[in-house]
């Protein structure tokens, strides 16, 4: 088995510390007052700087030493929070991620960080602390000066791969130490005689007692790069800890033996898992290396359950159905396996929020909801570059300057509100401000001024607000490092193009603008209603069907002009699937029409048969079928024909053309 690097574990932990301490500083900057973000943001940049030390990144320990102390001046009342120290602080945080990537590139970049921290803070903060580097074993040891304040018993071991992956003990009794007074007794137990000691095998244990006026979480913070196989043990100090201090025995003491799961840590004063229990860290790859498995154990009994029907055998049939009730389990474990919050993604805008506003003077606030929300990793890490450039638009070109939002009655402060939620198998992801809105006029002048569309060209507001999407438009009077070159909303388009999604704008004027992404909840394995046209089998997304209904028969017959259904009093428009084909084979004398709806628009697809619902694995087209539109894949069926997955959102843009032809040849006509 190929051992994991100790760096690299480093560099993981390190990325959800910085992430956690972004969000804080970000808290922070809108409550200075806050200590318990001040508290956070102090424990994040100790546990990077000690974790860092610990692992061999001694710039990254030496440049983070200097803010953690400015934050704990910041605590003790000895220098004021303000916006300079939170601004400077997310700088370093930057810096800090660049150094853990490159140490020996960007060592010396941070000297100009550190000066204008020293400026903030009024002080040189390296001068106030010791460091992990200067760190004396005998400011562990037991001594007869210990308060009689509430606390904890800790008792560890590392794992027996510990040594040998980067963790130091001392360290850790160190970073124990930092958040209180400590007593610590070493049992030596477990050492073995000599001729069967390993030297990379860590044998001692460690009792030790930590009053101080500290949480939990902060005691498991100590241990986050190293918990996974270790034995941890953290319990409060019984109330009358007086009585227990004066009776320690600091003779070395038997640890109890708990194994604990890896990544858990267990407390007799809570009920459940504490912190980073209920998770384990996978790569990536390995879940689409699941999931490939999965889509292939999908067609597999498919397969299965063909030959089954086929030989009518009772014996294969039941173990078939079983076969494929544990195959859809799996699929949708697996399936949730790769759902993860769409608050994961929400959290990095915070951040671009905050430098365009102070960019672009003005006041924005940026509020967030359905941060619960699942989706595909997949989908969610394609989601960040269009999300980034329609918040940029929103905030440049949607909310006005703080001027001009005063003299049209409306607060100075602005807001983007970025939401998600769900609507049925789909996702529905908002960006709205309270801005402008957009202006239609000025849309259609640029879109005319391009050879878009014609001057006398009858568009829809609707329509007219989609050309925003178009390449290379842009309605900005002037090029920016924001905006204006029409790149943006570009990306936007062919990103949902690619996601199978599709979006939806809405604009008022002096109201706001809401652009709408509605995206898939997975990319990889979908339920699809299995239809025939001619001799070729299709399949339709099953979350897009409404209904299912038969062509009328006079209906069928006329094949000219424009084809309506009536559903139940609403005009519905079709589309012959046959026509669009071109499929040359005899029609069914009853054809089937497929009711599929994409937002607030319908359709009917009219097909030959419709055969049943399937599970459906997507599989992309070659390069050379990439540019067919209507198809979103193609999958293999049960007998090892291939199935095209017709593309509902194509096909309804599809149909809109030919109205539109339609309508042009009617107004010829009567011209």
């Amino acid at each position: 088995m190929t051992q994991t690097d100790p760096a690299e574990i480093f560099r993981l932990e390190a990325q959800d510390v910085l992430e956690q301490l972004e969000q804080t500083l970000l808290d922070l900057g809108e409550t200075l007052d806050d200590h318990d973000l001040i508290d956070s943001a102090f424990r994040a940049l100790h546990t990077i700087k000690g974790s860092g030390a610990m692992f061999g990144f001694t710039e990254v320990a030496s440049f983070v030493h200097e803010f953690e102390t400015a934050f704990d001046r910041v605590r003790k009342g000895d220098a004021a929070p303000s916006n300079d120290l939170v601004s400077v602080s997310l700088d370093a945080k930057d810096h800090i991620a660049l150094l853990i990537a490159e140490p020996a590139v960007h060592a010396d970049a941070g000297g100009p960080i550190l000066d204008r921290l020293r400026a903030i803070v009024g002080a040189d903060a390296s001068k106030i602390q010791p460091s992990e580097h200067e760190f004396v074993a005998a400011d562990i040891l037991p001594n007869n000066s210990i308060d009689t304040s509430e606390g904890w018993n800790v008792r560890f071991s590392l794992p027996e791969d510990g040594l040998s992956l980067g963790a130091n003990p001392v360290l850790l009794l160190q970073e124990l130490r930092d958040l209180g007074t400590c007593t610590v007794s070493a049992s030596s137990k477990s050492i073995p005689n000599l001729e069967k000691l390993d030297p990379e095998i860590c044998y001692l244990s460690w009792d030790v007692t930590l009053l101080g006026d500290c949480t939990q979480e902060a005691i498991e913070e100590v241990f986050m790069f190293v918990r996974d196989g270790m034995d941890l043990e953290i319990r409060p100090l019984p109330p009358k800890a007086e009585e227990v201090v004066d009776n320690i025995d600091y003779t070395p003491s038997e640890v109890v033996e708990e194994k604990v799961e890896p990544g858990n840590s267990k407390s007799d004063s809570q009920s459940g898992p504490s912190r980073g229990s209920s998770s384990l860290r996978v790569a990536a790859e390995r879940l689409d290396e699941l999931l490939d498995h999965v889509g292939e154990l999908v067609i597999a009994q498919a397969r299965l359950s063909q030959i089954s029907y086929d030989s009518r055998d009772s014996s294969l049939m039941g173990v078939t159905e079983e076969i494929e009730r544990l195959s859809a389990g799996l699929r949708d474990i697996t399936m949730g396996i790769r759902m993860i919050p769409i608050g994961t993604l929400f959290n990095r805008f915070r951040r671009l929020v905050h430098d365009l506003s102070s960019d672009l003077g003005k006041n924005v606030e940026f509020a967030t909801t359905g941060e619960q929300t699942e989706l595909d990793k997949t989908v969610i890490e394609s989601l960040a570059d269009p999300l980034v450039h329609i918040i940029r638009n929103s905030i440049d070109h949607g909310l006005e300057s703080p001027q001009d939002r005063v003299a049209a009655g409306k607060k100075e402060q602005g807001t983007v509100r970025l939401s998600a939620a769900h609507e049925g198998a789909e996702v529905a992801i908002s960006v709205s401000d309270d801005g402008a809105g957009l202006n239609t006029d000025h849309i259609r002048r640029k879109a005319e001024e391009m050879g878009l569309i014609s001057p006398d060209a009858l568009m829809s507001e609707n329509e007219l607000h989609r050309m925003i999407f178009h390449p290379g438009f842009s309605t900005a009077q002037e090029i920016t490092s924001v905006s204006g070159r029409g790149v943006g909303m570009d990306v936007v388009s062919r990103t949902m193009d690619a996601l199978r999604g599709r979006i939806d704008v809405t604009s008022r004027p002096n109201i706001g603008t809401t652009v709408t992404l509605r995206l898939p909840l997975t990319l990889a394995i979908i339920d699809g209603m299995l239809v025939r046209v001619g001799s070729n089998r299709y399949s339709i997304p099953l979350s897009a069907v409404e209904e299912c209904v038969e062509l009328p028969a006079e209906v069928a017959e006329n094949t000219s002009g424009r084809n309506f259904l009536s559903i139940r009093g609403e005009l519905v428009p079709f589309l012959r699937l046959r026509e669009l084909f071109g499929t040359k084979e005899p029609e069914e004398l009853h054809q089937k029409v497929v009711i599929v709806s994409a937002g607030e628009q319908r359709m009917g697809l009219v097909v030959d048969q419709i055969l049943g619902n399937t599970q459906t694995v997507i599989k992309s087209l070659s390069r050379l079928h990439a540019d067919i539109e209507t198809f979103a894949g193609a999958t293999i069926m049960g007998d090892g024909a291939v199935a095209l997955i017709l593309d509902i959102v194509q096909l309804m843009r599809s149909a809109q053309k030919l109205e539109n032809r339609l309508r042009d040849e009617n107004k010829g006509q009567a011209a």
